[in-house]
């Protein structure tokens, strides 16, 4: 009798241990630790590691077998402009779509968890330029937390999608802001940057550091200099309510050794600098890269790249790597005389504007290395490299209202949001460029946008190739290897597999090999490929996704290729092997 009663009970509860071995495991809160080491199979910022990289050292899909990946699953993504990075946690995909709704999935079927739209108290679109802009989330704690349209920075519970706290940044009527790429949290704080409208005060551009527990305010840095405070002095006695736009609209890089928070500035509001003070001053701190103490916002030192007329923003990624640095006066334009060669330092590097120059600066006090042009550009005549002092060619800039200058490369860039690799396999960084040019007209007020400016793009002279991918060496800045195709050229991502994945604006999606830049894998996903390609793992599977729709960079650059027809759909893509 005792035999058959425990027969029965084990038989009853096979089934429920069955389904307790079925449920999701606890979630496991994200600390600082795992932020600065993430785990190789996730992706948990927008670069996937504090030092801007983006670069996976995942290796199952490689030179060998790339020929062999295949669709696993897609997913539509909601209207506007799609420019997402999809962030991955222990098999869970975090989404950011346009217009501040975020989505839960399961990383290997697609299937959705939850999704949290965020409720705009007023009409945004009344007061800032794109508010369906989403490009990244980040993940503290067991919070998903990003930066909305409407100016808060908030979190959600990442399980369940609730809403677990939010802060107002600024108030979106007074100083509204355009806060599209979300933050990079660090040291338990969230940071982030944003692009002030140019219609309001300059006191919309800030960059802000606020408590990743509880989202409360830590400190905030002005990149407008206020009457008295340093670079002041450098606006020709501007009013300050005259001062506007200087933007910081990408996510910034942390080096935690240094303590130090490396982010980028944008162009002033209008461009032409005769239409504020005078063309003889810097404007600070305008396309610039600005390093800041992490615990006070403090901006420890500055380089500026351009006093810009045209807007060429200098916002993007900042790549963060200890390397040697030997730059080739064969292949280098500029280049500080004091340098020892090979010697070893912590640089910051890569391009962070449109004008599609790299700039390699000594991390720790902003010392200029080298710079060197990529992609035709027309606008920086010389910089010096003793001082890292950059001089526009003249002939390029405006005096008067209605004067027309030939420029390269273009609003577009050039470089733009979307972000090069480095893989620390080759020490090389590969960038997504575009071979284009503008004729630009100085506008009067009411016209030309808030730059008052006006430009008509064409491909830049001598090719018909809008898209290109370059390989450029760390240490000495050799251009190792060059693509060029008709499309432009989108974001791309590095991994251990010895692999560049990367699409372009009309919907071809590629593996290329980081060694020789052999297309080894190519499928046509129909849309430009607008969206940051990641890589993960679930499981013991590698999984490569990207996403595709429409953005403002691949609609104007495929103006210049009309024999070129993408659609626009706004899809998720997953491929596996």
């Amino acid at each position: 009798m005792k035999l058959i009663v425990l027969t029965l009970l084990t038989l009853l509860l096979i089934p429920a241990y069955y389904a307790l071995s079925l449920q999701t495991p606890p979630f496991v809160p994200v600390t600082d630790a795992m932020l600065q080491n993430p785990s190789p199979g996730d992706w948990l910022m927008w670069r996937r590691t504090l030092n801007g990289w983006g670069y996976s050292p995942l290796d199952q899909i490689n030179r060998g077998n790339v020929r062999n990946l295949k669709l696993v699953w897609t997913r539509g993504i909601g209207p506007g402009i799609q420019e997402a990075t999809p962030l991955v946690y222990r098999g869970v995909m975090y989404l950011p779509h346009p217009s501040d709704l975020i989505e839960a999935m399961n990383a290997a079927t697609g299937e959705r968890l939850w999704e949290h739209k965020r409720e705009w108290k007023q009409d945004v679109s009344k007061y800032v330029l794109f508010p369906s802009i989403n490009r990244s989330l980040a993940i503290y704690g067991n919070t998903i937390i990003d930066t909305s349209a409407d100016d808060y920075v908030f979190g959600i519970d990442a399980t369940s999608g609730k809403p677990a706290f939010e802060t107002r940044i600024l108030d979106m009527i007074e100083s509204p802001s355009q806060q599209t790429s979300g933050p990079l949290i660090a040291k338990g704080k969230i940071f982030s940057g944003r692009g002030c409208e140019p219609r309001k005060s300059a006191l919309a551009c800030v960059v802000t550091a606020h408590d990743a527990k509880t989202g409360k305010e830590l400190w905030r840095t002005h990149l407008v200099p206020r009457p008295g405070e340093p670079g002041d002095e450098t606006w020709g006695g501007l009013p300050f309510e005259q001062r506007s736009h200087v933007g910081s609209w990408l996510v910034p890089s942390y080096d935690p050794d240094l303590n130090l928070l490396y982010i980028g500035t944008s162009v002033t509001a209008p461009a032409p600098k005769f239409m504020l003070a005078g063309n003889n001053h810097e404007y600070l701190y305008h396309n610039s890269t600005l390093a800041l103490n992490a615990d006070t916002g403090k901006i420890v030192w500055h380089y500026q790249h351009l006093v810009d007329h045209w807007d060429f923003d200098h916002p993007f990624e900042r790549l963060l790597i200890d390397t040697a640095v030997t730059p080739s006066r064969a292949d280098v334009s500029w280049i500080n005389p004091a340098i020892k060669a090979g010697e070893r330092r912590k640089v910051i590097t890569g391009i962070p504007g449109k004008t599609g120059i790299v700039y390699t600066l000594d991390r720790q006090t902003g010392e200029f290395l080298w710079a060197k042009p990529t992609v035709r550009q027309n606008v920086v005549a010389n910089i010096d490299g003793a001082t890292g002092k950059v001089s526009v060619n003249p002939e390029t800039l405006f005096t008067a209202i209605g004067q027309q200058r030939f420029v390269c490369p273009t609003i577009q860039g050039g470089k733009n949001f979307q972000a090069g690799a480095y893989s620390p396999q080759t020490n090389v960084m590969y960038y997504p460029l575009q071979n284009a040019c503008t004729n630009v007209t100085a506008m009067a007020e009411g016209s030309g946008g808030a730059y008052r400016i006006q430009n008509v793009l064409q491909i830049a002279p001598g090719t018909d190739k809008v898209g290109s991918i370059h390989a450029i060496s760390v240490e000495t800045g050799k251009t190792l290897w060059k693509y060029e195709q008709r499309a432009g050229y989108m974001s791309l991502v590095a991994t251990g597999g010895g692999l560049l994945f990367g699409g372009d604006t009309n919907g071809h999606f590629r593996a290329f090999d980081q060694n020789t830049g052999n297309v080894l894998w190519e499928v046509n996903l129909g849309s430009p490929v607008t969206g940051y390609p990641i890589t993960f793992t679930v499981g013991d599977k590698q999984y490569v996704a990207v996403s595709t729709g429409n953005s403002l960079v691949t609609s104007a650059l495929n103006t210049l290729t009309p024999d070129l027809h993408p659609s626009n759909a706004s899809n998720l893509f997953v491929f596996g092997l």
